[in-house]
């Protein structure tokens, strides 16, 4: 079964989802939001690709690794930027970002 073989990378695709969408309507609260729009677009477009890319996983699709690929770069590009606000729920989501480009990264190779 497909699901069992790719288990730890579609976790880690769900739970970087959550912490995207997380931070990206915690970002909306800081006082300035203007400073935190790179970091809202890039969460929102993650939290996308990393549903898509566990939907691709679950179903065995043969575009699985080429979208695991994408979503690795996406979650390095979302990591790295949230990496740098002082801000505890973007560090949160950097974590959880990064963690998922290294499982994305191992499951395209």
């Amino acid at each position: 079964m497909e699901f069992e073989k790719y288990k730890s990378c579609i976790e880690a695709c769900n739970v970087c989802a959550a912490y995207c969408d997380s931070c990206a309507t915690a970002c909306l609260q800081e006082d300035d939001v203007k400073m935190m729009a790179e970091c809202i677009r890039l969460d929102r477009q993650c939290a996308e690709i990393c549903r898509l890319a566990a939907s691709f996983m679950a179903q065995g699709s043969e575009y699985a690794k080429q979208l695991c690929r994408l979503c690795a770069d996406l979650c390095k590009a979302c990591g790295d930027e949230c990496s740098k606000h002082d801000a505890e729920h973007c560090k949160a989501c950097a974590n959880a970002c990064h963690r998922c480009a290294d499982e994305c990264a191992a499951m395209a190779a």
